[in-house]
């Protein structure tokens, strides 16, 4: 069983995903973390983020099951992510990456922005997680704040919206809804209301 979910940043799905996973008693993957450990990887290594041949190297060398959610949610992992992952060779490896993930027993929930149309196109159930940018930019304020770190609601609105621009507007893989896909507008829910919806849409299927 494969539950592929997509959405922009800050959107609740890779929480939702999570709990999913848990629920179905599923394998997870937040296949975001994987361009952030390529990404974290050039920094450190002081690899020019331009180029290509670099980074997919490096991508290749990913290893998804020693993924740190903590250590790669830094700002400028983020960032970094986010430009190497318009990069065709790079989404190449990662997404064959993240199929063979897919394909382990019993299944697996992918989270990310091209599960339900590029890597698991023929997954079980397709969900699709947004809200508005101003709902995830507060969000991801008090989610920071909450962790003792710098969080200023305009600068991260104003980069969340550069990088739905970044994520909608990219040659490969651009971020959109799968034609088959659920609808799951979180804008006015908590995780406990989202969480059950989903399942109730999986369940129902």
């Amino acid at each position: 069983m494969i539950i592929a979910i997509d959405g922009p940043a800050a959107s609740g799905k890779g929480t939702l995903a999570r709990r999913l996973a848990e629920h179905f008693g599923l394998h997870h993957l937040d296949t975001g973390l994987t361009y952030r450990a390529a990404a974290a990887a050039m920094l450190t290594a002081g690899i020019a983020l331009d180029d290509e041949d670099a980074a997919s190297g490096v991508a290749a060398r990913v290893d998804l099951s020693a993924l740190d959610r903590a250590a790669l949610s830094l700002h400028e992992v983020g960032e970094a992510a986010s430009r190497i992952a318009v990069m065709p060779r790079v989404r190449k490896v990662l997404v064959e990456a993240q199929r063979r993930f897919g394909e382990q027993e019993p299944g697996a929930v992918l989270d990310g922005r091209d599960i339900g149309t590029v890597v698991c196109p023929d997954a079980d159930v397709k969900l699709y997680v947004t809200a508005s940018p101003q709902v995830r930019a507060r969000r991801r304020t008090d989610e920071l704040a909450g962790r003792g770190l710098d969080a200023d609601y305009a600068e991260i609105l104003a980069d969340l919206q550069r990088r739905d621009e970044r994520d909608t507007t990219r040659a490969d893989s651009p971020l959109r809804p799968a034609a088959d896909a659920h609808l799951l507008d979180t804008s006015e829910m908590d995780i406990e209301t989202a969480f059950r919806k989903a399942v109730d849409i999986i369940d129902g299927i």
